[in-house]
């Protein structure tokens, strides 16, 4: 599939005077702007008061927009029920897990189980697609705003209650079942009907897994109905793509599930802020990476995101300068906005939208930057959008490529490790980023897949870490697959219903392994291995007659393979994953290329891209890579 490379903003028409919005209009296409994303805060704009509409504002806004070339994102405003929504649904609120109800004054103040809501949500999506769906200026919709972002998937409502009750009398048809699925005879938690059963929030100790695994279950489901019903409203009146933009590290909901409604995904790329906030990493790498982010994470994203748009994905929102809602908030070394957006592209990115045109000098954001100033002044970001829109007229198409390397990512297997980490740093998330980023550091191109994914042929070598219960999908392509499969740890250890199962894990077909026991360790012990590197945080003591690859210093096996399977019995450094990585590419003979600090790799069809993350030039392919620069080569064969 060929990608048309292209650029775009989010605007606010309703933040600023009418007067203004021709001359923001007519600079946003001089700029080289082709995209702009506007109406996903708007409501109580649109619908003053329930039932009174008032359209002008917005059909001279997006007009404007599209007299000067300029494809509009309609956003659904779902993401901001107005004051008087309050009014008529007072219970609309989510409550936390201490059982605290959150209120008005901010944004995603509902809960996604409230079917009041949900009708209104309805109504009025069907009344702007009726309205806009024919717009000539209209070539997408956004549903909502940013799903889960402020902890908003998990409720423990009187209404989320009520829907766990019917969706667990679906799932398991009586209460014996559920009963039995959840090992209930133990601690006496057994119940006699389904209007018993209680959220597994602020019980004396932990809730029993099963339980909080279903209902996370059902929270993710509600996600996916709550945008399916908007997607089908839109779809009454419109047969334009229609996209979700979701953010870094939210994994209360599963993506992939949401995304099989949609025709685009995108995401919302804050670089320095999830470096602050929303990454496991020393404070001296922050440090020096604070005003470049993390080499990995958003590359990380991008290819979960092209995963989940099917190969269709778009950034919606980039950082273009400091933000306002982390810790600490930098500005970006020169360079950095123009290597972003050029990374995403390098990922297959159809579009890069720079959140905001213009920094809003009132409310929760006045201190979150913009391509322009308070005063429409051009802000620094400004100019490297303008450099990348000049280089986007050389290199504007595109093409991906499958990659030789595939990383399995599931959902369900981060709310397991949130419900039983078994130890207070092991979080699925880590562990599977902690693969990506090694094979990066190799100079490997991913792709990322769902845990659900029936084809593996397109491989050569897929990393299977963590995931803790296999789809059976999964199971017959792995059985099917002539690559090589690298797994665990934890990988294949809890049936799907939160439960240790037999045989033993990890119970792979061809692989002669049992895990006997499991431990965690502090953050201040590690163990060596024979080969290079280290377990920490997790290891596991297997019996296997397989080939050893690796041991610990005191001899126990720490890699396995039997036939096309290696498992890894424990969670490994850096080094040690770079190391099995290695050895396992050379087997293949998928190329490596040690990667200088700080810079990674990515290749398209057509180019091979390398980004220098670091403040420092580094040397690699013959060329010089400048502080914060981007090089890219045509692309010889892969």
């Amino acid at each position: 599939m060929t990608i048309q490379r292209a650029l775009g903003t989010c605007y606010y028409p309703e933040h600023w005077p009418r007067e203004q919005w021709a001359n923001d209009a007519r600079r946003m296409a001089e700029l080289g702007l082709k995209w702009v994303r506007i109406g996903e805060f708007a409501w109580s704009r649109i619908e003053p008061e329930h039932g009174y509409f008032q359209w002008e504002w917005l059909d001279e806004a997006i007009e404007i927009l599209g007299e000067n070339g300029l494809k509009v994102v309609l956003g659904t405003p779902t993401a901001t029920p107005p004051r008087w929504m309050i009014d008529r649904h007072p219970d609309i609120y989510a409550v936390d897990e201490m059982g605290n109800t959150r209120k008005f004054g901010s944004r995603r103040h509902y809960c996604f189980s409230h079917l009041g809501y949900r009708a209104e949500c309805e109504r009025i999506v069907d009344i702007l697609a009726q309205r806009y769906g024919g717009n000539p200026h209209i070539a997408a919709w956004q549903t909502d705003n940013e799903y889960g972002c402020h902890d908003t998937v998990i409720s423990y409502s009187e209404a989320a209650l009520h829907g766990f009750w019917r969706w667990c009398e679906e799932r398991y048809g009586t209460i014996e079942n559920l009963n039995q699925a959840w090992g209930n005879v133990f601690w006496s938690m057994e119940y006699s009907s389904f209007e018993q059963i209680e959220l597994p929030n602020l019980t004396v100790t932990e809730a029993n897994p099963a339980h909080c695994m279903a209902f996370r279950r059902f929270s993710s489901d509600q996600v996916t109905s709550f945008n399916r019903l908007q997607v089908d409203a839109i779809k009454q009146f419109s047969n334009i793509p229609i996209a979700h933009n979701y953010m870094g590290r939210i994994t209360e909901f599963d993506h992939f599930e949401v995304g099989n409604d949609l025709e685009i995904a995108s995401w919302d790329s804050y670089p320095l802020g999830f470096l602050e906030d929303r990454i496991d990493e020393t404070e001296q790498f922050k440090h020096e990476h604070s005003r470049q982010g993390h080499p990995d994470f958003q590359a990380f994203h991008h290819d979960i995101y092209r995963a989940v748009g099917k190969g269709r994905w778009w950034v919606m929102e980039q950082q273009p300068g400091p933000v306002n809602w982390a810790p600490y908030n930098p500005a970006p070394l020169p360079g950095m906005v123009r290597l972003w957006t050029w990374e995403a592209f390098a990922h297959g990115a159809e579009n890069v939208m720079y959140f905001r045109w213009r920094q809003a000098p009132f409310a929760q954001e006045q201190m979150h930057s913009g391509l322009l100033r308070p005063d429409s002044e051009t802000a620094p970001a400004f100019d490297e959008a303008l450099q990348v829109a000049n280089e986007l007229k050389a290199l504007s198409t595109d093409e991906n490529v499958d990659a030789k390397v595939a990383l399995v990512f599931d959902y369900q297997s981060a709310w397991a490790t949130d419900i039983q980490p078994q130890g207070k740093d092991c979080h699925y998330f880590d562990l599977a980023f902690d693969y990506y980023r090694a094979a990066r550091k190799l100079g490997l191109s991913l792709d990322i897949l769902p845990p659900d994914c029936a084809d593996l042929s397109a491989y050569q070598l897929v990393l299977v870490p963590g995931v803790m219960t296999l789809s059976s999908e999964l199971k017959q392509a792995i059985e099917q697959f002539a690559g090589q499969v690298i797994a665990g740890p934890r990988t294949n250890s809890k049936t799907d219903e939160f439960a240790i199962p037999s045989p033993l894990p990890p119970n792979f077909p061809g692989l002669d392994a049992t895990i006997e026991y499991v431990e965690s360790m502090r953050p201040t012990a590690q163990v060596a291995l024979n080969t290079r590197g280290n377990f920490i945080k997790w290891q596991e003591k297997i019996a296997s007659s397989a080939a050893t690859l690796a041991q610990t210093l005191d001899g126990q096996a720490a890699v396995t393979k039997s036939n096309n399977i290696t498992y890894v019995a424990g969670w490994p450094d850096q080094e040690a994953l770079m190391y099995i990585l290695a050895e396992q590419c050379a087997e293949l003979d998928i190329p490596t290329e040690l990667m200088p600090a700080s810079v990674r790799r990515r290749d398209t069809k057509t180019h091979r891209f390398y980004f220098n993350y670091g403040n420092q030039a580094q040397n690699i392919a013959g060329v010089t890579i400048e502080p914060t620069g981007v090089y890219w080569s045509e692309q010889i064969s892969t």
